[in-house]
C-alpha cells in the first residue's frame, strides 16, 4: 500500500473559506489598496478614485449638513484644503453664515481639480468668464443736439394777432407767467391795468423778497386778493400809497405812474440834464412835475416804449395791458434778467 496524504478537506458551511481562498482575497484587497493610495498620493491626476468611493451621489461636493439646523439645509462649505495649486490663482473670500467648524468637526473631502474662481461681493453681478472686453449695447444712444429750455412756449392768445406791436413783450412775459391772459385764452391787450393788478405784475416779475411791517390802508380790507402783492410793491419800493393812508387798488394806473414806479423799484439815478432829455417828446409839457426826474431817467434807460408815435409819451394817459408788458419787459432788461428783443417802439436817445 502506496501511503498518499490524505485529500484536502472540501468546503462546507461549517468552513466556509480555505486557507488558498483566503490568501487570494487578501491579494485581491492588497492590490485594491495600492491603487487607491497610488492615486490619493498624484498631484497632476485628472481624475479622482476616491471621489467616487467617498461621496455618494446624491450629495455634492461642496456642500455639508449644518447640525444646527431643525431640518437638512444645503450650506456652502469653504474650501479648506491646503493644497498647493500648479499655478497661483486667488483664494476666493467666502463668509460662511455658521460658526467655523474646529478640527474634529471638519469632514474629510477627498481633493478635487483646481478652478480659478474670482471673488464676488454680495449684491455684485459677476461677468462672464469668457469675456475679454466690456460689452457694447447693440444700439447707439442718441444725445439730443440742443438743450430743452426749460420756458415753455408763448401762449397763443386769439385776441393778439402777429403784427401787434407788443406781440413779442407778451410772448416772452407770457411764457414766464410774468404776466397772465384770461380763461377765453384773451389777453385783452388794451385793457386799462389797475393799481393791485400792475403790483401783482411786479410781484411776478421780480420776485423779491417782501420786507416786514408793512403799512396797513384804510381801503383795503382784511381778505383782499392782492394784499401779498401789494405789501411786497410797497416794501421793495416800487409802489406808494397816498397820504391818507389808502392805495387806491382799483384806479386805473397811468403810463407815468407805471414808469415812476419802476425807476424807484430800480433804483435808477437822475440823468445830468433830464430837461434836455425830456424834449425828445412833443408832449413834455403834460409830464407832471414831480415825475420829470424820473420820466428822464426811464428814458436814459430804455425803459420808455410809446405806440403808435414814437415822440409823444402820453403820461396821464391809461396804461394798457401791452404797455405795462413793454415796459416791465424792459426793466428786466436793465437789471439782465432778460434778453433785449428789437422793436421800432423803444425810445432811444441819439447818439
Amino acid at each position: 500500500m502506496t501511503n498518499t496524504p490524505p485529500p484536502d478537506p472540501e468546503s462546507s458551511s461549517k468552513n466556509p473559506l480555505g486557507f488558498d481562498e483566503f490568501i487570494a482575497v487578501l491579494v485581491a484587497f492588497s492590490t485594491i489598496g495600492a491603487i487607491i493610495f497610488w492615486s490619493l498620493s498624484r498631484k497632476d491626476s485628472d481624475w479622482n478614485v476616491g471621489e467616487i468611493f467617498s461621496l455618494s451621489p446624491a450629495t455634492s461636493p461642496n456642500i455639508q449638513q449644518n447640525p444646527g439646523l431643525p431640518s437638512p439645509v444645503p450650506q456652502v462649505q469653504p474650501n479648506t484644503e491646503t493644497e498647493t495649486l500648479p499655478s497661483p490663482v486667488p483664494t476666493p473670500n467666502v463668509e460662511s453664515s455658521t460658526a467655523p467648524l474646529t478640527s474634529d468637526e471638519v469632514p474629510s473631502t477627498s481633493v478635487l481639480p483646481p478652478i480659478a474662481i474670482a471673488p464676488v461681493t454680495p449684491g455684485q453681478v459677476q461677468p462672464p468668464l469668457s469675456a475679454s472686453k466690456p460689452l457694447t449695447p447693440p444700439f447707439s444712444l442718441v444725445t439730443p443736439a440742443k438743450k430743452k429750455s426749460a420756458i415753455p412756449p408763448p401762449i397763443a392768445f386769439n385776441d393778439v394777432p402777429d403784427d401787434f406791436w407788443g406781440r413779442k413783450f407778451i410772448n416772452v412775459l407770457s411764457a414766464r407767467g410774468t404776466i397772465k391772459g384770461f380763461p377765453d385764452y384773451t389777453f385783452r391787450p388794451n385793457q386799462p391795468v389797475t393799481r393791485a393788478e400792475f403790483a401783482a405784475i411786479l410781484q411776478q416779475a421780480f420776485e423779491d423778497k417782501p420786507v416786514q411791517n408793512t403799512p396797513k390802508f384804510k381801503d383795503i380790507q382784511d381778505k383782499f386778493w392782492a394784499i401779498p402783492a401789494i405789501n411786497q410793491a410797497i416794501s421793495t419800493g416800487f409802489l406808494k400809497g397816498y397820504p391818507n393812508q389808502t392805495f387806491q387798488p382799483e384806479q386805473k394806473i397811468s403810463r407815468v405812474q407805471v414808469l415812476v414806479a419802476l425807476v424807484s423799484g430800480l433804483n435808477l439815478k437822475t440823468p445830468a440834464s433830464p430837461e434836455q432829455i425830456l424834449k425828445i417828446y412833443k408832449d413834455a409839457k403834460d409830464i407832471p412835475q414831480y415825475a420829470t426826474d424820473k420820466v428822464a431817467s426811464a428814458t436814459a434807460n430804455g425803459l420808455v416804449v410809446n405806440y403808435p408815435n414814437l415822440e409823444v409819451f402820453a403820461p396821464n394817459q391809461e396804461a394798457t395791458r401791452a404797455e405795462v408788458a413793454a415796459m416791465v419787459h424792459q426793466a428786466l432788461v436793465y437789471r439782465g434778467r432778460l434778453e433785449a428783443i428789437p422793436s421800432n417802439n423803444i425810445v432811444r436817445l441819439p447818439k
